[in-house]
């Protein structure tokens, strides 16, 4: 089983983090909230102007020198390419780069690639540059080091993919809790990815964020040698700017995704209404409280036969959101607090239903602490299926052959698993993720071999032999040593016992102290 490293790699650094260092130097003293959306533009510009360049070069070769064909937007359109008007053109902005007016040629910039490429609305920041009254001089060396990118290129086709995947971790890290929500970390995505195995078919995400599961989605693919066109993607978005950073991110990587007509609530007004997806993929807000008015939603489709999700929590408001829309044989990877594992009254209702009614809870896997920029708690990813029956499927030439799993549930605990990042966060390795795969898998498929439970780390176990339709891990997965494995709530109790102890302690020894201090005629 893996366990946490104690020591960290030292690597030369990146061109992406010599890139980051370089943007994070001319931040100055803007929010990195706001800062995010200066740098990520300028990427994202940066990568438009190379790619209409080349395919510039490409139709003057074809047809000529001044050829009204090089001017056309059709000439783009058709291999994926923006078109860009002359002032659009990174060449274009760089020649005016050290231009008082820089902000506004890069505003209307942005403003005409939008309308010139329909795919493209509402993925660019409006009037942005301007309103944020950047310093000229700052702004000009930005652009200089985004030009400089062009110098270490490769031959890889994800280079700026990668470039704006690096920085929005970076800004997520520096925003950290409360303000990080729109980046879910990689190496959780990949362990989705490799569990639920969205080959082909339609995806979903209902709270995508800036669309790291559907980046992860298509690399998956990639790395098992399948064909991204397999895969149609479908998201939803509730905040504005996060939409648009979706957007420019989906954008860059060249994957075509329809995330609704605009940014809104998935509960209040669902943009995919009536679909039904192959895979789903989410890492919603956790504990989220007042989704609805308290009589808003009570009839809606998504939780017919189900009792309705309180109020003062939208966990099994997205848990019944996306078991809504799984197709008949959809699976589902997707994240929570822990506490939805064991919740009471409507929560339990709903849970029990879901695993005695309708058979859908396949896996449970308790994450390590600290993965996640936004909060230090351990959480939970859930594994939803439709199809749980033996049954033999064919996956890009290869033939799988699935066990009957109907009414078993494999219970997963990786808490000690993960190396260290960043100094107070924990990562997952890709040892990590291809072994945790691994056993998943090996549990579902009689093709990988025989599948055993393993003290510490797994268990399957039959759902008729549940604690109280309780599906916390530590309560069916054996321990050698229960108390160095006792449940989050469980540990924080007894932490906070010891605290509340050691505080009384330092006031009386405060107290002491200062006893002796004016019992020597001295004041503290």
């Amino acid at each position: 089983m893996a366990k946490k490293s104690t020591t960290a790699k030292k690597t030369e650094k990146s061109i992406e983090a010599q890139l980051w260092d370089a943007a994070n130097k001319l931040r100055g003293n803007i929010e990195a909230s706001e800062y995010k959306h200066v740098v990520l533009s300028l990427i994202f510009l940066k990568y438009a102007g190379v790619r209409f360049e080349k395919q510039y070069q490409k139709l003057e070769e074809q047809f000529g020198g001044g050829n009204m064909l090089c001017e056309m937007p059709v000439s783009y359109g058709k291999d994926n390419v923006f078109y860009l008007q002359e002032h659009c053109r990174w060449n274009y902005i760089m020649q005016n780069a050290k231009q008082p007016n820089i902000a506004q040629i890069i505003d209307k910039a942005l403003a005409d690639i939008e309308k010139d490429n329909k795919q493209l609305a509402g993925a660019l920041p409006s009037n942005y540059y301007s309103s944020l009254g950047i310093d000229a001089a700052k702004l000009g060396s930005l652009l200089d080091v985004v030009n400089d990118m062009e110098k270490h290129m490769d031959e890889d086709n994800d280079f700026f993919g990668r470039v704006y995947e690096y920085c929005l971790s970076n800004f997520a890290l520096q925003e950290g809790k409360g303000k990080g929500e729109y980046y879910t970390p990689k190496a959780i995505v990949n362990l989705i990815a490799e569990m639920i195995e969205p080959y082909k078919g339609k995806v979903y995400d209902p709270a995508c964020g800036s669309g790291g599961m559907f980046v992860q989605s298509s690399r998956f693919i990639e790395n098992h040698n399948g064909n991204k066109r397999d895969i149609s993607v479908y998201g939803q978005e509730f905040t504005l700017t996060t939409y648009k950073l979706a957007k420019m991110n989906l954008a860059i990587r060249g994957i075509s995704a329809n995330l609704g007509e605009k940014a809104a609530s998935t509960f209040q007004n669902d943009q995919h209404k009536g679909e039904k997806f192959d895979y789903i993929m989410a890492n919603p807000p956790f504990n989220q409280k007042d989704w609805r008015e308290s009589s808003e939603l009570l009839d809606d489709p998504r939780w017919k036969g189900f009792a309705v999700p309180p109020t003062s929590n939208a966990n099994y408001a997205w848990i019944l959101n996306i078991f809504s829309k799984l197709s008949t044989d959809g699976i589902a990877g997707f994240l929570l607090a822990n506490g939805a594992l064991s919740g009471d009254g409507d929560e339990k209702a709903i849970r029990k239903a879901l695993i005695e009614e309708h058979d859908a809870v396949e896996a449970i896997v308790i994450l390590p602490r600290n993965m996640f920029y936004t909060t230090d708690i351990s959480v939970t990813l859930w594994i939803l299926n439709r199809n749980k029956h033996a049954r033999t499927t064919t996956v890009n030439g290869e033939q799988r052959q699935y066990r009957e799993r109907a009414n078993e549930i494999l219970f997963m605990d990786l808490r000690t698993w993960g190396e260290p990042f960043e100094k107070k966060y924990t990562t997952f390795s890709t040892d990590d993720i291809t072994n945790a795969a691994k056993k998943f898998h090996q549990w579902q498929r009689t093709d990988l071999g025989e599948y055993t439970d393993v003290p510490e780390f797994c268990k399957s176990v039959k759902t008729t032999d549940l604690k109280d339709s309780s599906l916390v891990p530590s309560k069916y997965i054996e321990f050698v040593n229960r108390d160095d494995y006792a449940g989050y709530e469980e540990t924080m109790s007894r932490l906070q016992t010891e605290l509340r102890e050691l505080f009384a302690q330092e006031e009386e020894s405060k107290k002491a102290v200062k006893k002796v201090f004016e019992e020597l005629g001295y004041k503290l």
